[in-house]
C-alpha cells in the first residue's frame, strides 16, 4: 500500500433495478480519524458502505483501498485491510463465540492452516474490546441482537483493519453499551484506524467524529466537520424537521433537539379516544 488515504471513493454510482442509490459519491477517510456517514432512511448510507466492502460493484467510479483500486485486490488481501460490520447481526453459522471472532483471522491464515496461539489470543483481546468476553463459550444463535452486535463487531476488530466500516453500529444496543461502543470507535481511531460509521443518532455524530458526511438521496449534500455541517439549516433541508444545537449540560459538547416543523401534517396526532369507547366490546 501507498501513503494514500486509507479509502477514497471517486465519483462512485450504483444502480439497481434500474433505480440509481448512490450517485457520483466523493469521500476520503484519512488514517486516525472517525468519519460519520449520517442521511434520512433510504439515503444510500448503507449500500455505499457495501460498495466500499466489494459486496457489490459500482456501476460507475472507483473505490481505492491504499491508493489501491478495491476491484483489483485478492478477496484476502481486501479483507485484511477492510472490515465490515453489518447493521443485522444475523447468521446461519452454529458456533459458540469465539470461534465466530476467530473467522476474522481467516484472511491472515495460510490456505492449509488453522488458527494458532496468536490468532486465539486476538480473538480474546477483541472480545474484551467489546465487553462481550463473557459472552465467548455461548453459542452465537442463543445471543440476543445486542449481544450479536457486539460479537460482530468483536470478529471485524479480529481481522486488525486498516479501514473500519460500520452499519448503525449501535443497532440492537442499550444506552450504555451504545456509549461504549461509540467510544471504542473514537479509541479505534486514536489509535490510527481509518472509520468510517453510519450513524442516525445526529448528536453521536456531532460528539464523536471527525468528519460527518451527510448523505441524501444517494448524494453527498454536504461534508465537514460537525459543527460546521450539522446545522439548524441543512438538518431542517435533508430531514425536514426543526433542530437545535445546544451544548450538553455535562460536558458541553453539541447536543441536537428536534421538533416538527410547524406545517408538518404529522405533529398533528389525532387525540387518544375516550375512556368509554376503550371498553366497548
Amino acid at each position: 500500500m501507498s501513503d494514500a488515504p486509507p479509502l477514497h471513493v471517486d465519483r462512485v454510482s450504483f444502480s439497481r433495478s434500474g433505480r440509481l442509490l448512490v450517485d457520483g459519491v466523493d469521500c476520503t477517510v484519512e488514517a486516525g480519524s472517525l468519519t460519520a456517514l449520517v442521511g434520512p432512511n433510504g439515503a444510500g448510507k448503507s449500500t455505499l458502505l457495501h460498495l466500499i466492502a466489494c459486496a457489490e460493484t459500482p456501476t460507475g467510479g472507483v473505490l481505492r483501498l491504499g491508493g489501491t483500486d478495491a476491484r483489483g485486490m485478492r478477496r484476502r488481501t481486501r479483507a485484511q485491510y477492510a472490515a465490515l460490520v453489518e447493521q443485522q447481526a444475523e447468521t446461519e453459522l452454529d458456533l459458540d463465540v469465539h470461534d465466530v471472532v476467530l473467522l476474522g483471522r481467516t484472511p491472515h491464515l495460510s490456505a492449509l492452516g488453522g488458527p494458532g496461539a496468536v490468532d486465539d489470543e486476538i480473538a480474546r483481546f477483541a472480545l474484551r474490546q467489546t465487553r462481550a468476553e463473557e459472552l465467548a463459550g455461548r453459542r452465537f444463535q442463543e445471543l440476543s441482537g445486542g449481544e450479536r452486535q457486539r460479537v460482530l463487531l468483536a470478529r471485524a476488530l479480529a481481522q486488525e483493519p486498516t479501514v473500519l466500516l460500520m452499519d448503525e453500529p449501535t443497532n440492537h444496543l442499550d444506552i450504555r453499551a451504545q456509549l461504549h461502543t461509540l467510544g471504542l470507535m473514537r479509541e479505534l481511531a486514536d489509535d490510527g484506524i481509518a472509520v468510517l460509521a453510519a450513524l442516525h443518532d445526529l448528536s453521536f455524530a456531532a460528539r464523536h467524529a471527525d468528519q460527518v458526511i451527510v448523505l441524501d438521496h444517494g448524494r453527498v449534500v454536504a461534508s465537514g466537520r460537525p459543527l460546521d455541517v450539522l446545522t439548524p439549516g441543512l438538518i431542517r433541508l435533508v430531514y425536514g424537521v426543526r433542530a437545535e444545537v445546544v451544548p450538553h449540560p455535562v460536558d458541553g459538547t453539541p447536543l441536537i433537539a428536534f421538533s416538527p416543523l410547524d406545517d408538518d401534517p404529522a405533529g398533528d396526532l389525532p387525540s387518544p379516544l375516550p375512556a368509554s369507547l376503550h371498553s366497548e366490546t
